[in-house]
């Protein structure tokens, strides 16, 4: 009987422990997710990968009613395997998440146009710089993206929020929280109409 009553215990704090697994796993946390995609790289690559952007799907359009909620997270990252003089095999990782799966892939290939950001200093979350945009006086693009990534650009700037889509962008500072609606790896003074090139 004591064992009967054992197995009975064990089984309900186990089943307990699951639900409550199941919802922490729910509610999607970008900082969270990321530094768990950067553990998964260690593990399985060693410590010499590059970490190119974190890409976050909203549930809601940003000029519709929304609160900032996270349908999707994804982790882009890069290995080199097989160095040599004369070679190397360049992979890119893509990690991705919902709140019922994760999934890593792996292409062949290399990343451009971002330059890493495993050493950079991200001060703002992204519930920090969602609020950010919202409180801004700025139209919201029709978007449900937001990316973290550090541009590649004839000005160097820091790691910046992107808000937006190909028409449209807000892009917030991860680390000073300043806000602009342009690359600011590419300032106006530096763009050029095509025919005016020198």
């Amino acid at each position: 009987m004591k064992k009967v009553l054992l197995f009975l215990l064990m089984f309900t704090v186990l089943l307990c422990g699951c639900k409550k697994h199941k919802l922490t796993t729910t509610e999607l946390n970008v900082e969270n997710v990321t530094n768990t995609d950067k553990q998964y790289m260690f593990t399985n690559y060693g410590g010499d990968y590059r970490w190119f952007e974190t890409c976050i799907l909203l549930k809601n359009y940003l000029d519709e009613e929304n609160d900032g909620s996270i349908a999707g997270i994804s982790n882009v990252f890069q290995v080199v395997e097989n160095k040599d003089e004369k070679s190397a095999d360049v992979f890119v990782i893509f990690a991705a998440h919902t709140p019922d799966t994760t999934s890593y892939e792996v292409k062949q290939g290399f990343w451009v146009e971002d330059s890493p950001l495993n050493e950079e200093e991200i001060k703002l979350t992204y519930k920090q710089a969602y609020e950010k945009i919202m409180q801004v006086n700025l139209p919201k693009p029709h978007s449900k993206n937001c990316i973290l990534r550090k541009p590649i650009g004839p000005v160097e700037c820091n790691p910046q929020y992107v808000f937006g889509n190909v028409q449209k962008q807000i892009w917030v500072d991860a680390v000073t929280g300043d806000i602009c609606e342009s690359n600011p790896a590419f300032p106006d003074e530096l763009k050029m109409p095509l025919g005016e090139w020198p």
